[in-house]
């Protein structure tokens, strides 16, 4: 038998105790922008993650940490996951929400010192204010409020800490895969776009390595018995250009050519790595063909090429399950007066991630900020109250089974 659902939160009473505690979060940001935390950075990484825990800790979650490894030989912090069990069983219909955010930033080891958090007016910066220990903070303040309401019609509610999105999540993507499996609705903590925009989509990226393979002679003396590679890869690298023409919303780019020893030799190797980015996995898929294709016609005699994919970062698709999402969140918008609308964007995320999974899931869920990767961040600190009120809006809509 379906248990009886409970009573929602209303929105004013979410926002009164989102208001109550503004200045706390301006402190808890100061308090997080102080710790550096590059993705390459442990010991900043484990520092964020044991902060999360301990103020998780406090509302009655489980917590643990998760090694994310090694990449490229330098050591990863740990992911952190905590888990909050609600009154309602999955069984009975209790929903599974997984929120989800990343603790490392792009800066580098004493950014935080030099560049320590300040707040200009209303603005935020400091190193990782936007990106996204914004959102972090946001999605751990909507769970507070929750929490203070005695809301709890949910099977679970995870809250997942990434350590290394900013390099692409090499080991914390098995993890959340596992857990976004587990969840019925994702909800991704990257701060909103500049314009309040919350995001349905977001592209998926392949990188390519194509090493072009000639043959080595004498410039000066006899060149006609090479096999020049760098030719045929500046010949490849102008067609990989023009792929571009045939896709709508997907780009393709070669970033980096390198070639040749010495300028007495003709080069006989030449190597090409290329980014792709496009909105679905079907056209990754044909334009990684493409690649293929168009890598085995070199117009240089006597040279050959191979292509091999290193990288591959599926697409956040707009799905139906999202557009659902999204439609409760204008719904909860709208009881709140906060307006705002939907957007694709060409970045990565932990959001790609999960959506490979099939979990709907809904992402720039934070408060207002731009200029990430860039000592210009900042974070709109009057959208705080608003967004994390949003935000916890969404999660009870979302456990509300009369309504998804």
């Amino acid at each position: 038998m379906t248990a009886p659902v409970r009573p929602q939160p209303s929105a004013r009473t979410l926002r009164a105790r989102a208001a109550a505690r503004h200045s706390e979060y301006l402190a808890d940001l100061a308090a997080l922008v102080a710790i550096d935390s590059g993705s390459y950075s442990p010991d900043g990484i484990d520092r964020v993650a044991a902060w999360f825990a301990d103020r998780l800790e406090r509302h009655g979650a489980t917590t643990r940490t998760v090694p994310a490894g090694r990449h490229r030989g330098r050591a990863l912090g740990s992911a952190l996951v905590a888990r909050k069990k609600g009154a309602r069983r999955a069984a009975d219909g209790g929903r599974r929400i997984l929120l989800a955010g990343h603790m490392d930033t792009v800066f580098d080891d004493g950014t935080a010192a030099a560049r320590p958090f300040t707040l200009t007016g209303s603005l935020a910066h400091g190193p990782g204010v936007s990106d996204d220990k914004g959102g972090l903070l946001a999605g751990l303040s909507a769970l507070e409020i929750l929490a203070e309401e005695g809301f709890d019609d949910y099977d679970e509610i995870v809250f997942l800490a990434t350590p290394d999105e900013e390099i692409g999540s090499p080991g914390s993507a098995p993890l959340t895969r596992t857990l976004a499996a587990e969840a019925d609705f994702a909800l991704a903590l990257e701060c909103a776009r500049e314009n309040g925009d919350v995001v349905v989509a977001r592209k998926g990226v392949a990188e390519y390595l194509v090493t072009v393979t000639g043959k080595a002679a004498h410039a000066g003396i006899e060149p006609e018995r090479g096999a020049h590679a760098a030719l045929a890869a500046a010949h490849l690298t102008i067609a990989l250009q023009s792929l571009n023409e045939q896709e709508d919303d997907a780009t393709i780019n070669v970033g980096v050519v390198r070639a040749g020893s010495r300028p007495n030799i003709v080069p006989e190797r030449a190597e090409l790595h290329i980014e792709v980015r496009a909105t679905t996995t079907a056209c990754l898929d044909r334009i990684g063909h493409a690649i293929g294709a168009t890598a085995a016609r070199l117009p240089v005699l006597g040279t050959t090429a191979t292509v091999r994919q290193l990288d591959l970062c599926p697409p956040m698709e707009a799905t139906g399950g999202n557009r659902r999402m999204l439609a409760l969140a204008h719904g909860a918008g709208r009881e709140l007066g906060i307006a705002f609308g939907a957007t694709r964007t060409g970045g990565v995320g932990d959001a790609n991630t999960i959506a490979a999974t099939g979990t709907p899931v809904l992402d720039g869920l934070g408060p207002v900020g731009g200029a990430d990767h860039t000592p210009q961040e900042w974070l709109d600190t009057t959208t705080v109250t608003d967004r994390v009120t949003l935000l916890a809006l969404l999660i009870a809509r979302l456990c509300d089974t009369t309504a998804t």
